[in-house]
């Protein structure tokens, strides 16, 4: 019972925190406001008043989310973040994302407190808000970069035909971000924006590795600045890059279907464990009570998190095999 009122407190705190700062932030906007109302309202309009009803439905809470998140902003991690956050292909700011991130937490505990009254549940609960964009992230930025791998061999060829036909190398670029489709033409033309704005060459095509993880546009770009330095036939190193990087796709193909075993065997050693737990705490929360009130559970519980954590790392290090 104390701990559902610590976590109604947190809650209930967290909330009051984001709103006194947004109260904060936009105190002399709110002022401007009333006073610009005074000048430009209609006749009458402030004799009548406004009920509360009208004043929720006015309120703007896409404009007070993000004013609340402006308290994370030009931190080092947010910028780390806002980076990932890009690199996934998600419009949002750093600010943005933790913001979500906390009141995803703060939420989930709660209504998992409320409605199932298990403080086991109300943690699993704030853990889960706290993972899971994480992971959607990481997934999204993994999907998007393969996507990207699997369209530089066309992209090469696109280009190396392009030169062999007499065009330059920044309209070979502005080819690729026209015939090729997402996310490879995207990334092309925003190298292609930073160029036409005055940006050098070689810094636009290092922002463009910096944007997209990916080791086979890393050698795409190494290549062409080594060639912009020293000179030679760029149709031809294109090409010869463009198969190897086909090789090396192909490659990890076989190595991926051989590997799925062992992969599955580490998604089941992770998530198990944590299943199981969920559902012992709906069938029966006295039993696995113990486990988080008794300090050998909590033992248990280190020396569990401890095995899995080592034997996750190690089936990773056996699966995770590099080209």
């Amino acid at each position: 019972m104390q701990l559902a009122m610590a976590l109604i407190m947190v809650f209930f705190a967290v909330t009051l925190f984001v709103y006194g700062v947004f109260l904060v932030a936009t105190s002399g906007r709110i002022e401007l406001s009333r006073r610009m109302r005074t000048y430009t309202a209609r006749i009458g309009e402030l004799d009548r008043g406004i009920n509360s009803i009208q004043r929720f439905k006015g309120f703007n809470w896409k404009m007070a989310f993000r004013e609340a998140s402006r308290i994370f902003s030009g931190r080092t991690f947010t910028k780390k973040i806002e980076t990932e956050l890009m690199k996934a292909d998600i419009p949002l700011r750093g600010e943005e994302y933790i913001m979500m991130n906390v009141l995803l937490v703060a939420g989930l505990s709660f209504i998992a407190l409320v409605g199932t009254r298990n403080a086991v549940l109300a943690w699993f609960g704030g853990i889960a808000g706290f993972i899971v964009p994480k992971i959607l992230v990481s997934r999204l930025k993994a999907k998007r970069i393969q996507k990207f791998n699997s369209q530089i061999g066309d992209a090469l060829v696109v280009m190396s035909n392009s030169l062999r036909a007499g065009f330059s190398f920044l309209q070979s670029m502005e080819m690729v971000s026209r015939e090729m489709p997402n996310p490879i033409s995207e990334e092309f033309a925003h190298a292609l924006r930073e160029m036409n704005l005055g940006t050098p060459t070689e810094e636009a095509l290092v922002n463009l590795t910096k944007r997209i993880d990916s080791e086979d546009i890393d050698l795409v770009i190494t290549a062409v600045l080594i060639q912009r330095q020293v000179g030679g036939n760029l149709a031809e190193v294109l090409d010869s890059i463009s198969h190897t990087i086909r090789e090396r796709i192909r490659i990890k193909g076989e190595i991926k279907t051989l590997t799925a075993q062992g992969r599955v065997s580490g998604i089941i050693v992770g998530v198990l464990p944590v299943v199981i737990g969920l559902i012992l705490s709906l069938i029966n929360p006295s039993y696995i009570g113990v486990l988080f009130t008794n300090p050998i559970g909590w033992a248990f519980i280190v020396a569990g998190i401890i095995s899995q954590t080592v034997g996750i790392a190690l089936i990773k290090k056996t699966v995770d095999i590099k080209i």
